[in-house]
């Protein structure tokens, strides 16, 4: 706490019968004062949130009475999308053909102005875009596709895993445009 020294000084007397006022001092003692800072940054510290983590909202179908009618869309609205090895991207629209003939290739520059082109001949309500990585992709080519879901603003889109013979295809077409 604060304390006041009265003590007398060694006064001195300048000339006769002449008395030298006391001078007060003041110490403050700050030991309480250090104990409610610490008290203080205790309280900020357990009171502050800490960062949350950012993650993409997932929002998942609602449950169906036949499963087999849960995600039913239009042929004609689904735009499949497989991601392969050295950012290569295939697409087809629909059901892929017995003879692949609808199957293409791309890259990530020109996959945008196919996504484009789809939302802008489909109905809202249709429009379905399947995303298929396939093992030899790039969790960064994942995540650039993604990004182009939400840049273009596609409201329904699926991650699915790729089928066998899609992925031959997908062998062949890098293996041809290799040699």
């Amino acid at each position: 706490m604060a304390e006041m020294d009265t003590s007398g000084g060694g006064g001195h007397k300048k000339g006769p019968g002449v008395k030298k006022s006391k001078k007060l001092s003041t110490r403050v003692d700050l030991t309480p004062m250090v104990d409610l800072g610490f008290l203080l940054i205790t309280f900020f510290i357990f009171t502050t949130t800490m960062s949350q983590p950012t993650a993409m909202k997932l929002f998942l179908p609602k449950d169906a009475d036949k499963p087999e009618e849960q995600n039913k869309t239009k042929e004609s609205g689904v735009l499949t999308v497989l991601l392969g090895k050295d950012n290569n991207v295939f697409y087809y629209e629909g059901q892929l053909a017995i003879d692949a003939s609808n199957f293409k290739s791309s890259n990530f520059k020109d996959i945008r102005d196919e996504i484009i082109r789809k939302k802008q001949s489909t109905p809202e309500k249709d429009l379905m875009i399947i995303i298929k990585p396939s093992v030899e992709c790039t969790y960064r080519n994942l995540v650039d596709m993604l990004d182009e879901m939400s840049i273009n603003v596609i409201p329904r889109y699926a991650m699915v895993d790729i089928a066998d013979v899609e992925f031959q295809l997908i062998q062949k077409t890098e293996a041809a445009s290799v040699k």
